[in-house]
Parts: structure tokens; sequence; C-alpha cells
């Protein structure tokens, strides 16, 4: 394959590229940006879009504060070991069935593939690309079938897996079309053995499929700690340690937010992107709910890890099952599913539930933190056991045990869109959250975004998917499943119940 820096942008790094200019609100007068924000949250969406406003001339006069329970200036804890937004990988991908989406990967992988210089985004080992191996289930498209065109309002409840592959290649075909050197790097794989042949393990999945060797992983954590060496550096932003209670209000305005230990702190504009953890503050139902996800790790010898050092990055959108190429003798293996949901009663009612506080109950992350003996259910180690039998058939990894097992918790809407929006009922109350397990990939610009919709200025191609979508309290619409065509396993598991099955 092509080294990764050829493909480059010729646009400097994110750490290098000068401030923006002034922006206008998408209303006639100029934005009056607020005095101060509290952004709640450190993860992806709260650290860029700290990193985005701080560069913005329009807020060189607004304080900037970041809370998160981790504490970014320790590296032992930070990100925190059971945020979405840590780990040793991250799937680096454009292949989406909607446009939007792949267009926006597409502009962020040319920053992950800078690294030209040890200060690029994708030196020192955060971005690798392998190639990306997408593949479904069902029956395969006859030979010779023609791509759709590039997609970018599709009904995305009426997907299969089939159909966000056949999508998906469409778009990344587009993409690369301008270049026929890129456009040769995305092949269809049209049969099983057309797979086996493209993953190189002795190992199959699927039924069609392509591989995109423009796609790969990033080291996680290792690129958070490159994004805060940057926001530091910035100077403008100010981090507190600490765990958010609730938010303050006055009558319809979020004036702040309360932290457990009694301290209050207080912002002209909150922004709440606490990942999975949000809906503890901000009443999200019939919008976005916390899955569980289910992770493996395999230690691998030398010998084992030298066999797979040219493997692809590989999906089935079917069964959401995956693993990603091995990285200091450890294979992950993986699975983008439904997910497990964890019932949680709240001592105070979120913000904007109807409920009463005694009966507020929403699914919450339970992590190791909480409880350091957390295993994965049976159910869902006996999954990545079968997609490593499926996928990476080496003899000698077919009983071998998981060195660990991690749940990773999703925000998750019933598309997979976003939400980046403010509030509809409470003045000063900016929420960014439900990123569907898929929002890691735009670090490099996804902050930019989020800064341009507290400007007011959503980017055209997102307006409908990123808003707020349904009337708070809103009877009809209660249960959250992901419906994108890209989830595999059974909706509606419960985590305690999966955990007392294997107890019993």
């Amino acid at each position: 394959m092509a080294s990764p820096s050829a493909l480059s942008s010729s646009l400097p790094p994110l750490s290098q590229q000068p401030p923006l200019p002034p922006q206008q609100s998408s209303s006639s007068s100029r934005l009056s940006p607020p005095s101060s924000i509290l952004i709640i949250g450190s993860g992806v969406f709260g650290l860029t879009t700290a990193y985005a406003l701080s560069r913005r001339h329009d807020f060189a006069n607004t304080t900037i504060t970041v809370i998160d329970r981790a504490d970014p200036s320790n590296p032992d804890v930070f990100p925190a070991p059971d945020a979405a937004s840590v780990d040793t990988s991250r799937i680096i991908r454009a292949d989406y069935p909607d446009a939007a989406y792949a267009a926006l990967a597409a502009e962020a992988q040319l920053q992950w593939r800078q690294q030209t210089h040890p200060d690029d985004l994708g030196s020192e080992g955060r971005y690798s690309e392998s190639g990306l191996l997408l593949v479904a289930d069902g029956p395969a498209p006859p030979p010779g079938t023609p791509v759709v065109t590039g997609t970018t309002v599709i009904d995305k409840s009426k997907l299969t897996g089939m159909d966000y592959a056949r999508f998906s290649w469409a778009n990344v075909l587009s993409i690369a079309s301008s270049d026929p050197e890129l456009a040769a790097r995305i092949k269809e794989c049209p049969n099983t053995d057309a797979i086996k042949a493209a993953l190189g393990t002795g190992g199959s999945s699927g039924s069609w499929g392509y591989i995109n060797g423009l796609s790969g992983w990033a080291n996680a954590g290792a690129s958070m700690a490159w994004l805060y060496k940057r926001v530091r550096a910035e100077g403008r932003i100010n981090f507190v340690a600490g765990e958010v209670a609730n938010l303050e209000v006055s009558g319809n305005t979020v004036t702040g937010a309360r932290l457990s230990d009694g301290r209050v702190l207080s912002a002209d504009l909150v922004m709440v992107s606490a990942g999975a953890w949000t809906g503890r503050l901000v009443d999200l139902t019939g919008q976005a709910i916390a899955t569980g996800q289910v992770l493996g790790y395999i230690d691998l010898t030398p010998e084992e890890e030298a066999q797979l050092a040219h493997m692809p990055v590989i999906l089935n959108l079917s069964s959401g099952l995956f693993i990603i190429p091995p990285k200091d003798g450890v294979l992950k293996i993986a699975r983008h599913a439904y997910g497990y949901l964890n019932p949680t009663t709240l001592s105070t009612s979120p913000l904007g539930s109807s409920v009463t506080a005694l009966a507020a109950a929403v699914s919450l992350p339970l992590t190791t933190l909480s409880d350091p003996t957390l295993q994965v259910p049976a159910e869902g180690a006996e999954d990545l056991r079968r997609a490593l039998h499926q996928m990476v058939p080496l003899p000698s990894l077919r009983d071998r045990p998981f060195r660990k097992t991690r749940i990773c918790w999703y925000s998750d809407t019933p598309t997979a869109d976003f939400i980046i929006d403010y509030h509809p009922e409470y003045k000063g109350l900016f929420v960014a959250t439900g990123d569907s397990g898929h929002a890691f990939k735009f670090l490099p610009v996804i902050g930019e975004k989020i800064a341009d919709v507290i400007a007011g200025r959503c980017p055209p191609e997102f307006v409908g998917k990123w808003n707020w979508r349904y009337p708070p309290g809103d009877a009809a619409i209660k249960a959250v499943i992901t419906e994108d065509g890209s989830r595999g396993g059974i909706p509606g598991l419960i985590l305690s119940t999966e955990l007392g099955k294997a107890m019993n």
C-alpha cells in the first residue's frame, strides 16, 4: 500500500492551522459570544470544541472551562479508563452509507494521514493505514451489479448490513474517483473466497464486501494525549477535575453545574458532552441511550503477531463483529452491537424529565471503576470467540483465554446521528452527545463543526441530522434502538440479567 503521508492534505495539521477569522451567526446580526462557557466532559466532543472555541477571534474574551471526573494533567487517569475515547484502537474510516458522514470522515482522514513530523496527528504510531475489509452477510449482489451513486439523504431505519456495505462502497468510490491511484486501493470482494484472500489470515466472514486501503485504525489513548497537549498549548482553557452532580437552573435558564463535593461552577453557556453519562444530567428520552459493547484482548506470541501483521481491520456489518490488527503483542476483538442496557435509578431526575426523582431510571454505564470485578457477559464473550474462530482461525488461538475483557459504553441514537444542538426548552444549555460508537474518527474536525453550531451555523449537510429530535416527554417515542444497518446482536439485553446468567 502507498504511504499514508503521500496521501496527506496540503493543509497544515490541526495544531499548526491559524486561528479562524471572526464568524457571523446565522442571523443578520453579529454573534454575541457568551462571556463564559462551561464544557462538561473532556472526550472527543468536549475537548475538540474547547480547542476550536479557544482559537476563534469571536471567543477571544470568553472564559472557557472544561470539567471532567478525570484530571487531564494526570496521564495515568486521562482519559478516564472507562471512557469511550480511550483504549488502544479505534477504526478510522470514511466508509459510510450517508455521504455527509463519508465526506466529513474523509476530511478527517487527511489529518490522520499526516506523519511527516513527530507532532503530526498520525505520527508515532497514532495512526496505521492497514486497510478496512467491510463485509456483510446475506444474499450477495449478482456480479456486475452497478454501485449506487453517493447518497446524502437515506432512510437509515430500512438499511440491512448489506445495504450499509453497498452504500458505503459507492460513497468511498465517489470520494476517490478523482484520483485513479486512490480508487485502485478500493476493491470489491464479491464472494467468500475473495474476502478470505483479502483478509489474509486463513479466515473469512460475510458473503460480500470490499476492502478499502484508504482506511485504518488509530491509537485512541495516544491521540487524546496528543489533542490535550495542543489544547494546553493554547493557554486559554481552564481545567477542573470533579464529578458533576446536576445542572444549576434558574427558571428556564441553565446557569452552571453543581459538583458532587458541593462546588458550583457558573457560566453563561453550559455544554454537556458527557458521552454515555449525558443522560444522568439531561433527559434524553427517545433520543439517546447508553449501551454497553463487548471487547476482548488476546495475547500473541511474536510469531503469531508476525503472521497477522499485514491483515486489515475487518468489520462484519451484519453481526457487528470486528477485529483490529495486532499491536504490541495484543489482538483486539469487539462487537458493534445493539448493546446492553443498564437501567439505573437516580436520586435526582435529569434536567427536563417529567418523571419524579424516585422513579427516574435511565441506562447508565457500569464499569470497572465502580465494580472492579466486572467482566463481559458470557453471551458477549462467546460471540467474540466466534469472531476469532471465523476471522483469525490460528489453531494456537482457538482456546486461548482473553487477557482481559471490557465493556465500552456508547451514547446511541435511533439513526446513529449525533445530537449537537441547543436544548429547545432551557436557555444557556447546549448538548453534544449521541456518539453512537463512531465519533472518534472525527477528532481532527468535529470540534470546528460543533463550534459552528454553537455560533448558529450548523453545516447544511447536517441540518436535520444533528438537531434535537423529539419534543421532551413525547410518550410515543421512548425506546431507543439504533437501526442504521451496522449493528449485530440482540436488541434490549439487560446487563444485570446477562451477568446473572453467567453466575448461574
